[in-house]
């Protein structure tokens, strides 16, 4: 049996959106706001401390329109901007992971998802004497539609302290009967408020979820439709929202599908977890003010290589 390894993907803009607002204010001795990243350090090292990761990589949005937007100019444009307290905490958080060690992902016409989910994809896919599994960390329920037999998604739960590590069991307790490449087909029918994708207006998910479990797919609910078939699931009602909502329908589960097939390199070296300038790090957490975060990274030298076998038994 090929010996186990994983790596642990962070969404970025999702843990520090979610620190943000989940903290107190925090500032540093020159003034300047920290909160945001303490939190997002919190959880970085807590699941540093929990998987014991041999790969490791954070992801960001790039701060300009995707190919999302291009396809529908009303995607996310009910969101207000970025607290520009936030905004300029994401150099700080990018500088720390630089002192880890740890690589950041972005790229110019996609977003963090689709850096994750291309992440997730190639990591399994290469040849190596190895196995691999995928945790990935994020805030965020969109990134549950990557889960498979070799990737769990770790999403916070409150705040910052709390997170479910979700795999295909649970994504069937959650969301009876579906599987997590469903999800995207859920996202479609329902819509999301949040990210202004509209579903089909009419369609909740109570109903989306019997259609998918009956018919398995967007497509083959549609399919059924075209073919006049009658069903005790499509009710008069229930077929005019359908046929009047099916663009928005295929143009919100394309809006909803993470790529994972974002042209980045990946040398798998430049993503191992390995030994950093511990020195600097304390010294940028002293600046900071990062007294608690100190004491843990004193707790990790400690406790070194132990629980890898038990991690393990988690995946």
């Amino acid at each position: 049996m090929a010996e186990q390894k994983k790596i642990v993907v962070i969404d970025g803009n999702s843990v520090l959106h979610r620190a943000f607002h989940a903290l107190p204010p925090l500032t540093a001795r020159d003034g300047q706001q920290v909160g945001a990243v303490y939190g997002f350090l919190l959880v970085f090292l807590k699941v540093i401390g929990e998987f014991r990761p041999e790969f490791l990589a954070v992801c960001f949005d790039y701060p300009a329109l995707t190919f999302r937007h291009e396809k529908f100019k009303e995607y996310k444009a009910q969101r207000p901007p970025t607290p520009k307290e936030l905004a300029a905490q994401i150099p700080q958080i990018k500088r720390m992971l630089g002192l880890f060690s740890v690589p950041v992902l972005e790229k110019k016409g996609f977003e963090a998802d689709d850096l994750i989910g291309t992440v997730s994809r190639i990591f399994p896919g290469i040849k190596r004497s190895f196995d691999i599994r995928t945790i990935i960390v994020s805030g965020d329920r969109d990134v549950l539609q990557l889960i498979n037999a070799k990737t769990r998604v770790y999403l916070l739960a409150k705040g910052v302290k709390n997170a479910d590590l979700y795999d295909e069991d649970l994504i069937r307790e959650k969301y009876p009967g579906l599987k997590p490449q469903q999800l995207v087909d859920l996202r479609a029918l329902t819509g999301d408020a949040s990210d202004n994708i509209p579903g089909v207006p009419g369609i909740g998910q109570k109903t989306a979820l019997k259609l998918l479990g009956e018919f398995g797919s967007l497509a083959a609910i549609y399919d059924n439709l075209k073919k006049g078939k009658n069903h005790p699931l499509i009710t008069p009602r229930i077929k005019d929202l359908l046929l009047d909502g099916r663009d928005k329908a295929f143009m919100s589960r394309e809006l909803s599908q993470i790529k994972k097939d974002v042209p980045i390199n990946i040398p798998i070296k430049e993503y191992e977890w390995r030994e950093y300038d511990r020195q600097a790090v304390m010294e940028a957490f002293q600046d900071l003010g990062f007294k608690t975060l100190i004491k843990r990274l004193f707790q990790q030298k400690e406790n070194g290589q132990a629980g890898r076998e038990k991690t393990m038994k988690l995946l």
